[in-house]
């Protein structure tokens, strides 16, 4: 009973609801941070180890030359999302539990470790900020509300999965695969869109990227977009609905244009960029502006 007449003080009471989502999403911030250092790290140690089991399957490999490949691969700890404990990536020093604070530890310790001084990346600082603000936007936007919750948990995948691909060109297909059948599900009560509009951008999302690259290839011979991005969208899709994936891919192609344009001339040769990072953005766009800047245009 006092868990609906908090949830109610919510819905009455914007400026509480904004500071509680607000500190919640620092909270998540800095889960995410662990979500996106470590799911580059625990996939590439995963392939490792089947590379290593693929190559002994074979009959005409001998087991004994893979030997010292094998005791590297095994003598890496097994890396998860909880081990090993937090700990600094120079020192190895264990963090306590008030280093862990978000925001507030990495303001108190200067932006370096407590041990050996080493500086902590301004990423971790700046990943919990704006899930917090987003987080807000979203409960502004939305409400303490079915639409407000759901919502939540799409942008906060949404982060992680920029993050991760940002700084390791990967979409894991452990996060977008769950992201769109949440969707599906989600929309199977029309929260965001009807059932079969769902569905329809689900596959809509996914065709739309695949067949450009598809026409990219076959005039240029070059692998112009990872599938990671296909599923992304897709999941877009299976959570809004079919009508925004044009906005979604044009906002998305401004944003990844202006910003490659900006590397090339940074740097001395042409080399591959993330584009799951401008698929969040606009897709978060969408979430909270998407009808409004529709009608807007259509106007």
């Amino acid at each position: 009973m006092q868990v609906w007449q908090f949830i109610e003080t919510l819905q009455h009471n914007l400026p509480t609801a904004l500071i509680f989502f607000g500190v919640i999403g620092l909270c998540i911030g800095s889960f995410l941070n662990v979500l996106i250092y470590r799911t580059p790290k625990i996939m590439m140690q995963q392939w490792r180890v089947g590379s290593v089991q693929l190559l002994r399957s074979q009959p005409d490999i001998n087991p004994h030359l893979l030997d010292p490949v094998a005791q590297i691969v095994v003598q890496d700890p097994p890396l998860s999302l909880s081990r090993p404990a937090s700990h600094c990536p120079c020192c190895n020093q264990p963090l306590r539990w008030y280093h862990n604070i978000p925001l507030l530890s990495w303001i108190a310790l200067g932006g370096k470790c407590s041990g050996c001084g080493h500086k902590i990346h301004w990423r971790y600082p700046l990943v919990e900020i704006i899930t917090a603000l987003v987080s807000m936007l979203v409960i502004y936007r939305l409400g303490v509300s079915a639409q407000g919750l759901f919502a939540l948990l799409l942008v906060w995948t949404l982060i992680a999965l920029a993050g991760i691909d940002f700084i390791s060109q990967y979409l894991p297909d452990k996060l977008t695969f769950p992201l769109m059948a949440l969707g599906l599900a989600v929309n199977s009560y029309s929260v965001f869109a009807a059932p079969s509009e769902a569905i329809w951008g689900m596959l809509l999302g996914y065709l739309s990227l695949w067949i450009v690259v598809k026409i990219f290839y076959i005039f240029t011979k070059k692998q112009g977009m990872g599938e990671g991005d296909f599923k992304l969208l897709a999941a877009l899709g299976a959570w809004l609905g079919p009508l925004l994936l044009p906005f979604i891919i044009l906002l998305s192609s401004l944003l990844g244009s202006i910003i490659g344009i900006i590397l090339m001339r940074k740097r001395a040769k042409s080399r591959p960029f993330a584009f799951g990072p401008y698929l969040a953005i606009a897709g978060i766009v969408a979430l909270l502006y998407g009808d409004s800047l529709m009608q807007w245009y259509l106007h």
